[in-house]
């Protein structure tokens, strides 16, 4: 397997240890220094990813993510996926609607030694919202 594919498949595993709650493996993907360019204004290092990961399992603890195409070249990794979940717990002050969401998105990774060092993202999050608001 060459890089381009290692970095795909570690950026994959990134979203099931993400979503199914593995802070080990977690611990492992990150660089220490880990910056989410996605969420602007979040501490940087692998204790705000996962503070945000539990966060975001306990709104949506059966979100699935589908990597609909990828793209890697050199030390960065582009990713167009989908997240479908139901929301079962508070989030952006929405209390649990027990709805169905799912909404598309683009991110964006670099990686470093191995290690997944920065994240940018667009998520289509209007559509997202206005699932649970309907």
């Amino acid at each position: 397997m060459n890089e381009n594919e290692r970095h795909k498949r570690l950026i994959e595993e990134h979203y099931a240890a993400f979503w199914g709650g593995n802070e080990d493996l977690l611990r492992q993907q990150l660089s220490p220094d880990f910056i989410d360019h996605g969420s602007p204004g979040a501490p940087k290092g692998i204790e705000a990813v996962l503070a945000g990961a539990r966060s975001l399992r306990a709104s949506f603890p059966d979100m699935m993510v589908t990597v609909k195409a990828s793209v890697a070249e050199g030390d960065r990794v582009a990713v167009y996926a989908g997240w479908r979940g139901t929301h079962k717990g508070l989030f952006q002050g929405i209390s649990a609607t027990n709805k169905v969401i799912s909404f598309d998105g683009m991110v964006f990774w670099r990686i470093a030694n191995g290690k997944i060092a920065e994240r940018w993202a667009i998520l289509d999050m209007a559509a997202a919202m206005r699932q649970l608001q309907s």
